[in-house]
C-alpha cells in the first residue's frame, strides 16, 4: 500500500516538472530592428530566447543577423538543445518574415536611338514610389556614377560620338527605402549620316480631281519625328506640319497640282532631316479608264470578312495589277502574299487589321486609278461608308453594321469630325443632297455595341450637262474665231490702201515729172527706207486756199471738188537757222482738177499750194538737197 503511494506521488511530481519545463523552456523568436516593412538589402537580426534568464545550459540552433532579400520572405520558427543532456526545447511560435522590393527605377532616352551628330539627348530617370529621390548616372561599364542631380533628368546638349554608350540610373534618399533598384540600362548610338526622307503618294499618275490623295513622308529610323510638308517652295509660309507620316488632300483640285517636298523633325530645340526629293502632283478632270471595284463596297470591314478587289474599266482591264500601300511597308502587290490574284481581281479570303491601308490598280504602263482607303477593325461595329468620292446632289446613307448579333435597340449616333451630327432609332442616316460642305470624318457610335472607326467621305463636283459644254464651247470658239480674223482684215484693208496709193503715185511722177524739175522740185530718195516708211503712215493734210501767179498763168484756187492724192513719203532733214537740222518726213500732195464743161485746165503741179505735213513717227534720216 505504501508502496502505490509512493509511484502515485512519483508519478505527479514527474508531471509537475515535465509542465514546468513545457513553460520554462519553449523560446521565443524575435526579429530586429521590427519594421512593419522589410525592404531588400536592409539587414535584421533574428534572435532566439527564452523568457526567463535563469534557464542557462541552452544551445540554440541559429541567432543570426543577414541582409534580407525577397526570397528570404517566409515563417520562421526556432528551438533550444540543453547541451548537459541533449534535451530539447519546444519549437518557438513562427514569425513571418515579409520582404518587399526596392522600389523600380526606370530609364528612358528621347529621342530613341539612333540620334544624329549636333541633336539633344534627354534622358529620364523614373521612380513611380516615394518622393526626395536624388538621381545617380552610370554609363559604359563603370559601377561608379558619371553625375548626380536633384531632378530625374540628364540631357546631352548636342550629342557626338564620343557620347555613344550605355547608360542607366539609380535613385537615393534619407528615409527607407535609402535607394532604389538600378534601372534597365539604354544603349546609347550616335550617328554623323543626317537623314533624308523619300516621299511617296498613293496615287500613280495624274490625280482625279474631287479624289483623295495621300502623301507618305517615310523615314526609316527611331520614332518621336513630326513631319513638315511643303508645296511649290521649301519656304517656312508654305509649310504644312502633321504628327504622323502622311498628309492626305482630301479633295484635290487644280490648284492642289505642283511640286511637294517633305522633312521631318524632333526634340527641342528641332532637329531637322534634309528635305525629301521632289514630287511633282499632276491633277486632271478627266477619270482614268479603270476604277477599282471593292465588293462588299464600304469602306470599313471587320475582321475575318472576306474582301474582293477588282480592276474594272470601259475598255478591257487585261495587265492591270491591284496594289497596296500599307503603315511602314513599301508599295506590294496582291501576288506579294496577301492575297490571290485572278485575273484583274484580288482576293482577302480572312481580313485582319494589318490589311488597313490605301488600294489602287495600276497598268504596265504606270498608270492607276484612283485610290481607295481600306479600314479593317477588331471591334463590334463599323460605319457604312462610300468607298468612292459621292458627287454633289446625289443622296448619301450611312448605316451602323456590326459584328455579331444585329442589337434590339438600333439608335446610333453619328459623328462628323468628332461632333455629334444626327441620332437615329433606325440606326442609319441620309444625307438628301450633298454638297462640298459635308466632306469630312464620319463615324457612329452605340450605346452598347461601341463605336466604329473614322472614315473620310470625299464630295467630287457635279459633271456639267453634255448639250451646255458644246454651246459653250461653241460660242467660245466663235468669239475667239471673230477675234482672230479683225486683224487679219484690218491687214488686208492697209495693204490694198498701200497698194493703191503706190499706183497712184508712181502714175503721177510719170505724168508730172518733167513739170517737177521745171518748178524746182527734187523728189527725195530715201531707197528701201522710203518704202517702209510709206507702209501705212499717213497724217492730215490741210489745204491752203490762195492765189498763185507765174509765169503770166492764173492758177484756179481749189474748190471742193479738188482731189487730194496721196504721194509716196520722202525722209529728209529741214534745216532751222535757229533749232538746226531737224529730222522729219514729208508727205507730197499733188492737186488734180476735175474737167469743166465751159473751160478745160490743163494737169498742173501747183507748187504753191503743195501741202506739207509732218508725220510724228520718224524711222530713219536721209539727207535731200533742194535742187534749183
Amino acid at each position: 500500500m505504501e508502496f502505490r503511494s509512493l509511484s502515485v506521488t512519483l508519478l505527479l511530481s514527474s508531471l509537475v516538472q515535465n509542465l514546468h519545463a513545457q513553460v520554462y523552456f519553449k523560446p521565443v523568436l524575435t526579429v530586429r530592428p521590427f519594421w512593419p516593412q522589410i525592404f531588400s538589402g536592409e539587414t535584421i537580426t533574428l534572435r532566439c530566447s527564452f523568457p526567463k534568464p535563469s534557464v542557462t545550459h541552452w544551445t540554440f540552433y541559429w541567432e543570426n543577423s543577414f541582409s534580407v532579400r525577397e526570397s528570404d520572405s517566409g515563417k520562421y520558427t526556432c528551438r533550444g538543445e540543453r547541451r548537459s543532456d541533449s534535451q530539447r526545447s519546444k519549437v518557438s511560435d513562427a514569425v513571418t518574415l515579409t520582404v518587399s522590393a526596392l522600389p523600380t527605377a526606370t530609364l528612358t532616352v528621347e529621342p530613341e536611338a539612333p540620334v544624329f551628330t549636333g541633336e539633344s539627348v534627354t534622358l529620364k530617370c523614373k521612380i513611380e514610389t516615394y518622393s526626395n529621390w536624388r538621381y545617380q548616372w552610370y554609363k559604359g561599364s563603370r559601377r561608379t556614377e558619371v553625375s548626380q542631380s536633384q531632378t530625374n533628368t540628364f540631357i546631352i546638349r548636342s550629342a557626338v560620338d564620343q557620347d555613344q554608350d550605355q547608360y542607366w540610373c539609380r535613385g537615393e534618399r534619407d528615409n527607407r527605402p535609402s535607394s532604389s533598384q538600378y534601372s534597365n540600362r539604354v544603349d546609347l548610338s550616335v550617328e554623323a549620316e543626317e537623314p533624308k526622307p523619300e516621299l511617296t503618294s498613293s496615287h500613280k499618275g495624274a490625280a482625279l480631281t474631287g479624289n483623295p490623295v495621300v502623301l507618305y513622308c517615310k523615314l526609316d529610323q527611331s520614332a518621336g519625328w513630326r513631319f513638315y510638308w511643303f508645296r511649290h517652295s521649301q519656304s517656312p509660309e508654305n509649310e504644312t506640319r502633321t504628327e504622323t507620316h502622311s498628309y492626305t488632300i482630301s479633295s484635290v483640285s487644280v490648284s492642289d497640282g505642283g511640286q511637294y517636298w517633305c522633312r521631318a523633325g524632333r526634340g527641342n530645340p528641332v532637329y531637322y532631316t534634309h528635305y525629301s526629293d521632289a514630287l511633282w502632283i499632276n491633277t486632271t478632270g478627266v477619270s482614268p479608264p479603270v476604277s477599282l471595284t471593292v465588293s462588299p463596297s464600304r469602306a470599313q470591314h471587320f475582321i475575318t470578312d472576306s474582301l474582293s478587289l477588282s480592276c474594272e474599266g470601259q475598255s478591257d482591264s487585261t495587265g492591270w495589277r491591284v496594289r497596296r500601300f500599307i503603315h511602314n511597308e513599301k508599295v506590294s502587290d496582291c501576288s506579294s502574299g496577301w492575297g490571290s490574284v485572278t485575273g484583274s481581281t484580288c482576293s482577302i479570303s480572312s481580313l485582319s487589321t494589318s490589311h488597313t491601308g490605301v488600294y489602287w490598280c495600276e497598268s504596265e504602263s504606270g498608270e492607276s486609278s484612283n485610290p481607295v482607303n481600306i479600314t479593317v477593325t477588331n471591334g463590334d461595329v463599323i460605319l457604312d461608308s462610300p468607298v468612292h468620292p459621292v458627287t454633289e446632289g446625289d443622296p448619301l446613307t450611312l448605316r451602323c453594321l456590326y459584328h455579331h448579333t444585329k442589337p434590339s435597340n438600333l439608335t446610333a449616333e453619328f459623328y462628323k469630325n468628332g461632333s455629334l451630327l444626327q441620332t437615329q432609332t433606325t440606326g442609319e442616316m441620309t444625307i438628301r443632297t450633298v454638297s462640298k460642305s459635308d466632306e469630312g470624318l464620319y463615324h457612329c457610335k452605340h450605346p452598347e455595341e461601341g463605336e466604329s472607326p473614322q472614315s473620310w467621305i470625299s464630295v467630287r463636283a457635279a459633271a456639267p450637262a453634255v448639250g451646255l459644254v458644246g454651246v459653250v464651247v461653241g460660242v467660245s470658239f466663235a468669239v475667239l474665231f471673230i477675234i482672230l480674223l479683225i486683224p487679219l482684215w484690218r491687214y488686208r484693208i492697209k495693204k490694198g490702201h498701200k497698194l493703191h496709193t503706190k499706183q497712184m503715185s508712181e502714175q503721177k511722177q510719170r505724168e508730172s515729172g518733167a513739170e517737177d524739175t521745171q518748178l524746182g522740185y527734187a523728189e527725195v530718195q530715201a531707197g528701201d527706207a522710203a518704202d517702209e516708211l510709206s507702209d501705212g503712215i499717213y497724217s492730215p493734210v490741210m489745204k491752203k486756199n490762195k492765189n498763185f501767179k507765174g509765169k503770166g498763168e492764173d492758177i484756179p484756187e481749189w474748190d471742193s471738188q479738188s482731189e487730194c492724192v496721196y504721194s509716196n513719203l520722202h525722209s529728209g532733214k529741214a534745216t532751222d537757222v535757229g533749232a538746226g537740222s531737224v529730222e522729219i518726213i514729208y508727205a507730197e500732195v499733188e492737186v488734180k482738177m476735175k474737167k469743166n464743161s465751159k473751160t478745160k485746165h490743163e494737169k498742173v503741179c501747183v507748187n504753191a499750194d503743195t501741202v506739207y505735213s509732218e508725220l510724228k513717227q520718224i524711222k530713219r534720216s536721209v539727207r535731200s538737197e533742194h535742187k534749183n
